[in-house]
């Protein structure tokens, strides 16, 4: 009999460790592929492990309320054949030290980071999908670099590659169906990298010391505020930041939603806000400007297949998550305010899961929420563009008719466009916003939902 070594998966961007909550199994039960395992909760959202092979549970490693980190084995599976079975390591990321580096520490981090590339390891942390150790130990042995296996199609939930699809990727490459593609640098270019990132540490000027007096409130961070913390710091680094505002009049849609909200609701039984309005036409300018839904891996460009619009969302305790609305292009009017009512609900209630907020695109979030009327919105990576929408104010306008102009009272917002200077220009960032505004402005009052 072999034991197979059940580890925490990946549950997300950011999340890097997660808390027992239910044992769906005990020790002696009998497991299938794919059953249930244990329930797990992090930061963000509530989630079950699978198993990815079958036999009978040998042992639990943890219990109720522990909390484990990603990669950690948390049961054994006794399963048919002979030796221990492992799910393969977790991806591994090479991290400077925060103290100055000496020779011989930049002499261990390039042997550590040659070893890696030797071993063929992939580097998942630029992925915001989810895989399954198994896929993920089955792309490390056959030599899949993550630029292939995102060009996966999924036949799993939400379009998850599952250990047949990448199999049957694999045979198609040895038999020159598909040509093999890597993303992975050269040694001698990581060795290079890694000494100069490690120079510029030790160049790094230091955080000028914080002193409390015996009044103040010392609060504690909570665990999801040291990931957003840690994550807003890390993409104001990777990206260099530009922004383009414009003015949209959204009149049209004022008055259009007042006037059917009542019977949206008798229909459909949802609410129409203004929300799932704007997303239509974020995914409509996004159709029209493609190179807007990209990301940057090294290199190169990824040309995202599918348009997957993430959606900031408030939750209980004021921090906010981006779910994302898979395919949001293919969704009309009633499908996208069913997606949008959907995941904002489950936010609040902290009931999403972790394909909820995996393999967004583009990300949308509104700052007219909390009053502001434009803002300055960090870019969510890997992602390469990000739209704030202002809140809508009742001001003057010049109104441009036949027999001449007019001062009237309209409905405004400013439309606030962060993107990646590095693979964005100007041009392309301003004609994206731009082209949302001409969808909001063009809007059908007579138009039925």
């Amino acid at each position: 009999m072999a034991k197979f070594e059940l580890k925490l998966p990946k549950m997300g961007e950011s999340v890097a460790e997660a808390t027992i909550t239910t044992w769906l199994k005990e020790v002696g039960d009998t497991i299938e592929l794919d059953d249930a395992v244990v329930e797990i909760a992090t930061d963000k959202v509530d989630s079950e492990v699978p198993s990815e092979v079958e036999g009978v549970l040998l042992e639990k490693l943890f219990e109720v309320d522990d909390v484990v980190q990603v990669g950690q084995t948390i049961a054994v599976i006794e399963t048919e054949g002979e030796g221990t079975l492992d799910a393969g390591p977790s991806e591994t990321e090479i991290e400077l030290e925060e103290a100055p580096l000496e020779a011989v520490a930049i002499e261990n981090q390039v042997l550590e980071t040659t070893e890696a590339i030797a071993a063929g390891a992939v580097d998942f942390t630029g992925s915001t999908k989810f895989y399954s150790p198994l896929v993920k130990n089955i792309a490390a042995t056959e030599g899949v670099s993550l630029v292939e296996l995102e060009a996966i199609p999924g036949t799993g939930k939400d379009g998850r590659v599952t250990k047949n699809d990448i199999l049957q990727f694999v045979e198609g490459r040895k038999n020159g169906k598909v040509k093999a593609k890597s993303s992975t640098p050269q040694p001698e270019e990581v060795i290079k990298t890694t000494i100069v990132t490690a120079s510029k540490k030790e160049d790094a000027p230091k955080t000028a010391p914080v002193v409390a007096s015996g009044e103040d409130e010392i609060i504690e961070m909570t665990r999801m505020g040291k990931l957003i913390a840690h994550h807003m710091v890390e993409s104001v680094q990777t990206s260099a930041h530009v922004q383009s505002f414009i003015e949209a009049d959204v009149t049209n849609i004022w008055n259009w939603r007042k006037k059917v909200k009542d019977d949206f609701m008798k229909r459909e039984g949802e609410n129409l806000t203004f929300t799932p309005i704007f997303m239509e036409a974020v995914a409509k300018a996004i159709r029209d400007f493609p190179m807007i839904n990209i990301s940057v891996s090294g290199d190169t460009v990824i040309k995202k297949k599918n348009i997957n619009l993430g959606m900031a969302a408030a939750l209980a305790d004021g921090n906010l998550i981006v779910p994302v609305i898979k395919n949001a292009d293919q969704l009309n009017l009633v499908g996208m305010t069913k997606a949008v009512n959907d995941l904002a609900g489950r936010a609040r209630n902290n009931a999403l899961k972790p394909d909820d907020i995996q393999g967004g695109t583009y990300t949308v979030t509104n700052v007219g929420t909390f009053g502001s009327i434009m803002g300055t919105p960090i870019i969510n990576q890997p992602q390469v563009a990000i739209l704030a929408l202002g809140a809508i104010r009742k001001v003057p306008a010049v109104i441009e008719t036949p027999d001449g102009d007019f001062i009237g009272i309209r409905y405004k917002m400013f439309l606030s466009h962060s993107y990646d200077h590095r693979v964005v220009n100007g041009a392309l960032g301003g004609q994206f916003v731009q082209r949302v505004k001409d969808y909001l402005e063009a809007f059908d009052v007579n138009r039925e939902f």
